[in-house]
């Protein structure tokens, strides 16, 4: 692939990436709020596979959170607490570990947002969201990955490119 293709489908792939994560998001209930179960969060272990999904998983929280009734700081809060997962994500050598950073993270960054948002015991709102979190992310999504998609070499081969 030339390097003007390479860039295009990088572009595509990212864009496509984010609009995924975006829609399920929005569109899927228990996405928002104390208690949720983003779905699209299991998209996040693509960054453990290949780091260049880094961009498209922050890119796509941040467009799943503009419909957030709680605005702006849902926007600064949960992409942030994205991207540190995703960037940590991608340096790690086990997926049980990698799984465990969106969880750490969105716990205490989200959790303190609706802590304070909502006067509620850090405890309790970090509590919820580790909990939506890892039953996303580490029961439903490493499973998926690793009994399912790691078997498919045309899957792994697209997200590996």
């Amino acid at each position: 692939m030339n390097t003007n293709n390479k860039i295009v489908y990088t572009i595509a792939q990212t864009a496509l990436v984010a609009a995924v994560y975006a829609a399920l998001t929005i569109v899927l209930p228990l996405q928002y709020g104390a208690v949720q179960f983003r779905v699209a969060e299991i998209l996040t272990l693509l960054c453990f596979y290949n780091k260049k999904f880094i961009p498209a998983l922050i890119l796509g929280c941040f467009i799943a959170n503009l419909p957030s009734e709680l605005g702006w700081i849902d926007w600064v809060a949960g992409t942030s607490a994205t991207a540190i997962a995703v960037v940590l994500m991608s340096k790690c050598k086990s997926i049980w570990l990698a799984a465990l950073f969106p969880v750490i993270t969105n716990a205490v960054i989200v959790g303190a947002m609706l802590t304070y948002l909502f006067e509620m015991p850090i405890w309790v709102s970090a509590g919820f969201v580790a909990l939506g979190q890892f039953t996303v992310i580490v029961v439903v999504g490493v499973a998926l990955f690793k009994f399912v998609l790691e078997k498919n070499k045309a899957f792994m081969n697209l997200i590996k490119q």
